[in-house]
């Protein structure tokens, strides 16, 4: 053999060799990250390729699939009632990919979770039957809350404070997932997007806004447990008009005939007076304040429902007027509709917090559960003692107070009203806010409702907690104590 054709096989052999290795770390090691990449469309065929598992709404799926004509993805989603429970169900798309419950169960859905695989399927190679995802939700709660806001812009949370159960998650406006499942829907979808009314946002979980005398709550469970007062009927040091610590601005409080000065917890709650909890605020200090945010869920970076909940926000570093102005809802404190939910909810809970969640359980395709996510534990808050002076003091907003059209004949109702600043120098619409409890001592029935309304068209003058928040928290209470 003479040296050309000696060098040239030689060259050739490793060529051959550069190409096995190639393959084997290819197969050995990258095979499964290829196969996982979202660019890889075999992984959208396998999704498609039959009809997926469904998201479960009081025994009957609020979901389906729907045969697809002249392409290689062979199946579409479907939703029924899309706009009633997009909140909840999130969307499914061909094209751009899944969000909420249909993304964090895509999986169990399309039928590639490894549990669903029996050993022929493992064997074979076979995709398995999809499972479904079972909700906490509650139709009838549902379809109150979602009729009460109408054409409002805002969103709604009820949850069950004895078990943690969401039984209720309304955002409007919404949108049908039905119009952006598929790979043509292009214009649906820059509609949507562009909307700046946002109706692909979860307001109740993804959208923290000022809660403003909602938050007052908070005070006062922070200024009991403390030892500040030993009662929600003993006479707080309270001037009104009162100056914020530092700088020549006057805190007023919004009826000006209301008997604020010196007032008792429970008057400043039923009238809602600023003086009392910017004062308090000063008084117990940020840190306390703070400390007491944080028991009821707010700076938690990862609430999961399981869908991730914006952080709500109690801030840190402030001087005495900020720390001031945080008692009244205000500065940079932030909650979504859920954490003030959850505030209600701990209260009439005797304390106690259970985690809130939507989802009770993951099945197979047989009904056999994959997951069961319930009877989770709570984490005590405040004392029962606390707990109840807060709830007397709720049901006397609601009866006497600023909260009277949440009033439910036969039920005990209580309540916080909130009017939240909005703008430079509260230059645009305030938000409207309402958090609540009720019991039906009768049926033992009980559930923790919070609603924020950030834009109702109605006059500036018009918007208030109590005329456009707590008509709707009444309408979703009773459904949840009717179901």
């Amino acid at each position: 053999m003479n040296k050309t054709i000696r060098r040239a096989s030689v060259f050739c052999l490793l060529m051959v060799l550069a190409l096995l290795v190639r393959i084997t770390w290819v197969q050995a090691y990258q095979g499964q990250a290829l196969a996982d990449d979202k660019h890889n469309r075999r992984n959208v065929i396998a999704q498609y390729a039959q009809p997926l598992g469904n998201i479960i709404v009081a025994g009957s799926p609020v979901t389906g699939s729907k045969r697809t004509e002249g392409s290689d993805l062979q199946y579409k989603r479907t939703y029924k009632d899309g706009e009633l429970y997009s909140a909840v169900t999130g969307y499914s798309s061909q094209a751009y990919g899944a969000t909420q419950l249909e993304g964090i169960y895509s999986d169990v859905l399309d039928g590639t979770d490894s549990r669903l695989k029996n050993p022929a399927d493992l064997v074979m190679g076979r995709q398995s039957d999809p499972g479904d995802v079972v909700t906490t939700i509650d139709p009838a709660v549902q379809k109150a809350a979602f009729k009460g806001l109408g054409d409002k812009k805002g969103a709604a949370v009820a949850i069950d404070p004895a078990t943690g159960e969401i039984l209720g998650m309304v955002s409007t406006p919404s949108y049908d997932p039905s119009e952006i499942s598929g790979t043509t829907d292009g214009d649906a979808w820059q509609r949507l997007t562009g909307d700046e009314d946002k109706p692909m946002v979860n307001r109740a979980l993804r959208q923290p806004l000022p809660p403003g005398s909602t938050f007052k709550l908070v005070v006062a469970a922070a200024a009991l447990e403390d030892g500040r007062h030993g009662s929600v009927d003993e006479r707080t040091d309270s001037p009104n008009p009162y100056t914020l610590p530092g700088t020549r601005t006057v805190l007023r409080n919004e009826n000006a005939s209301a008997p604020c000065e010196d007032a008792t917890l429970r008057t400043a709650l039923k009238y809602s007076c600023n003086n009392v909890f910017a004062k308090l605020a000063v008084d117990l200090g940020q840190d306390k304040v703070k400390a007491m945010a944080e028991k009821f869920g707010f700076n938690t970076e990862k609430l999961d429902v399981p869908v991730r909940a914006a952080r709500s926000v109690y801030p840190s570093g402030m001087d005495k007027a900020q720390t001031a102005l945080t008692g009244i809802g205000q500065f940079d404190v932030t909650a979504t509709p859920l954490q003030m939910a959850m505030v209600s909810a701990a209260l009439a809970n005797g304390g106690e917090l259970v985690p809130p969640h939507m989802v009770s359980k993951v099945t197979d395709a047989d009904g056999d559960t994959l997951d069961d996510l319930g009877d989770a534990g709570g984490e005590r808050v405040v004392s029962p003692a606390t707990a109840e002076q807060l709830r007397s003091a709720m049901v006397t907003v609601v009866q006497d107070g600023t909260g009277t059209n949440a009033r439910i004949g036969g039920a005990e109702v209580g309540g916080k009203t909130g009017t939240a600043q909005h703008g430079v120098d509260n230059s645009k619409t305030p938000f409207a806010w309402f958090t609540s409890y009720a019991k039906d001592e009768s049926t033992g029935k009980e559930v923790a409702v919070a609603v924020v309304v950030e834009d109702s068209g109605a006059a500036r003058s018009e918007v208030s907690g109590n005329g456009l928040a707590a008509p709707i928290a009444e309408k979703t209470m009773r459904a949840a104590l009717s179901r």
